[in-house]
C-alpha cells in the first residue's frame, strides 16, 4: 500500500519513473563500482608513487645530500620539504583515517618501516606527511595533484548531469505524447454528456493515432444512429397522425353509439401514445447550452401544478447556478413530477449542493413501486399497469426521457423508497 501511494497517479509521472528509475539505479551502481574499484586502484597507484619518491628523498638525506633532496623534491616530485633537527614525532598529531585515500596512504607509508603521520584536513593546500627516519623530523607537503585525481569526480558529475538532462528531455517528449490522450479524455467526457464534441485531430504515436481514429469513427456511428432513430420515430409519429385524422372524421359519421365510443377510446389512446413519442423526439433535438438556474426551472414546473389536487413543498437549501439545456431539464423534472402527481397528493422537493454537484430530491406519498422495478421503469414503453391504458398518460416513456436528459447533462437519477411512504427520486447534476 505504501508503494502504491508513492507511485504517481498520472501516466506522465509513471512514464518518467519507468524511464528514470533504471537510470538512477545504473548511475548508483556505476558510482559504487567505480568508487570501490577504479578509485581504489587509482588511489593505491598514486600513494605508492608518492611513497616511492619519499623513499628516494630519505635515502638522499641519509647520504648527507639534504639540499639535493630538497631541490629534487620540489622540482621533480612536487613536494616542499622542511627538516627539523633533533625533533621527535608528536603522537597527538596523527590524523584519523577517512576514505580510500587515507587508507591507501597509510598502507603505503607503513612500507617505509619508519614512524609517520599524515594530515588530509586541507587537501587543497596539499597533503602533509611527517616522517622521522632518524633524529631529524621530515615534514613533506605533497601537492594534491600527486594524490588526488579530480577527473574521477568530474566523471561522476557528468553522469549525474547527463541523467538530469535525460530526465528533462524525457519529461518534454512524454508530455508531448500524452497531450493527445488528455484531449481524447476531455472530448470523450464532453461527448458522453451529450454536448457537441468536435472531431479529434490524429496526432502522437501510432497507438494514440489508432485510438483517436477509433474514437472518431465511434462518435460518427453514434451520432448517425441517434439521428436515424430520431428521424424514424418522428416520421412514424407524423405518418400516423394522418390516418388518425381520417378515422376521427369517419367516426363522426358512425351512428352506432357503442361502437363509436369504443373507437373514440382507441383513437384517444393512440393520440396519447403519439404525443409521448413526439415528446421523446423533442428530447433528442439539439438545444443550445445556456446559463441556467435549477431553482427557477423547478419553480416554473411547480407553477403548472394545481394546488387543489396536490400539496407541494419546495425547500431551497442552496441556489444552484450552472449551464445546461433549460427546455430539456424542465421537461425531465416535469416528467418526474407528473409521475408523482398521478398517484400522490403530497410532494416534497428539495435542492442542495454536495461534493458531487447539485442534488434534487423529489418524493411523494403515493403507493410507490416495487424495489425490483426501480430499473425497469426507465426502460422505454415499460409500464406497471397491466392494461397499459394510455389514457392515463402511461406511455412508458416519461422516466426514460427524464433519465436520458439527466444523463446527457452528465448526471444520474436514482429511485428509492420515500420517507413519507411513496417514491423518492434523487437527481444528481454536475455544476
Amino acid at each position: 500500500m505504501i508503494f502504491k501511494k508513492l507511485i504517481p497517479s498520472s501516466l506522465l509521472g509513471r512514464s518518467i519513473i519507468i524511464i528514470f528509475v533504471p537510470i538512477i539505479i545504473l548511475v548508483t551502481v556505476t558510482s559504487i563500482i567505480f568508487y570501490q574499484t577504479s578509485w581504489n586502484i587509482i588511489s593505491k597507484r598514486l600513494t605508492q608513487s608518492v611513497v616511492a619518491d619519499i623513499s628516494v628523498i630519505v635515502k638522499l638525506i641519509n647520504q648527507d645530500l639534504k639540499y639535493e633532496a630538497i631541490r629534487i623534491a620540489k622540482e621533480d616530485f612536487k613536494m616542499d620539504i622542511k627538516i627539523k633537527s633533533n625533533t621527535d614525532l608528536i603522537p597527538l598529531s596523527v590524523q584519523k583515517e577517512r576514505g580510500i585515500l587515507a587508507k591507501r596512504l597509510k598502507q603505503s607509508l607503513e612500507d617505509l618501516k619508519i614512524p609517520f603521520y599524515y594530515d588530509l584536513s586541507n587537501i587543497d593546500k596539499g597533503v602533509i606527511i611527517t616522517i622521522q627516519p632518524n633524529n631529524d623530523l621530515l615534514i613533506i607537503n605533497v601537492n594534491k595533484d600527486r594524490l588526488y585525481s579530480e577527473s574521477a569526480f568530474v566523471f561522476l558529475l557528468w553522469m549525474i548531469f547527463a541523467s538530469l538532462i535525460l530526465l528533462f528531455f524525457s519529461y518534454f517528449f512524454m508530455s508531448k505524447q500524452i497531450r493527445p490522450l488528455k484531449r481524447l479524455a476531455i472530448i470523450a467526457e464532453t461527448f458522453g454528456r451529450g454536448l457537441d464534441a468536435p472531431e479529434l485531430k490524429s496526432s502522437g504515436a501510432s497507438e494514440i493515432k489508432q485510438t483517436t481514429n477509433a474514437f472518431n469513427r465511434m462518435r460518427t456511428r453514434i451520432r448517425r444512429f441517434l439521428k436515424q432513430r430520431t428521424d424514424m420515430l418522428a416520421g412514424v409519429s407524423h405518418d400516423l397522425r394522418t390516418p388518425l385524422t381520417r378515422m376521427k372524421l369517419q367516426l363522426s359519421l358512425l351512428k352506432d353509439e357503442k361502437a363509436k365510443n369504443e373507437l373514440e377510446l382507441d383513437i384517444k389512446e393512440m393520440t396519447a401514445m403519439l404525443d409521448s413519442y413526439v415528446s421523446f423526439v423533442k428530447s433528442e433535438t439539439p438545444e443550445p447550452i445556456e446559463q441556467i438556474s435549477i431553482n427557477n426551472i423547478l419553480k416554473e414546473n411547480i407553477k403548472n401544478i394545481d394546488d387543489l389536487k396536490c400539496n407541494i413543498s419546495f425547500e431551497e437549501i442552496n441556489i444552484v447556478e450552472t449551464s445546461g439545456r433549460p427546455i430539456q431539464l424542465k421537461r425531465a423534472f416535469q416528467n418526474i413530477l407528473d409521475n408523482s402527481i398521478r398517484y400522490a397528493d403530497t410532494i416534497n422537493i428539495e435542492i442542495s449542493i454536495n461534493n458531487q454537484g447539485c442534488l434534487v430530491i423529489i418524493e411523494d406519498n403515493g403507493p410507490g413501486i416495487p424495489d425490483k422495478n426501480f430499473e425497469d421503469v426507465f426502460k422505454p414503453f415499460f409500464t406497471l399497469d397491466p392494461s397499459r391504458n394510455k389514457l392515463k398518460g402511461e406511455s412508458g416513456l416519461g422516466l426514460s426521457i427524464a433519465r436520458d436528459i439527466i444523463r446527457s447533462h452528465g448526471g444520474e437519477i436514482k429511485l428509492e423508497k420515500a420517507k413519507i411512504g411513496g417514491l423518492k427520486s434523487s437527481i444528481l447534476l454536475p455544476i
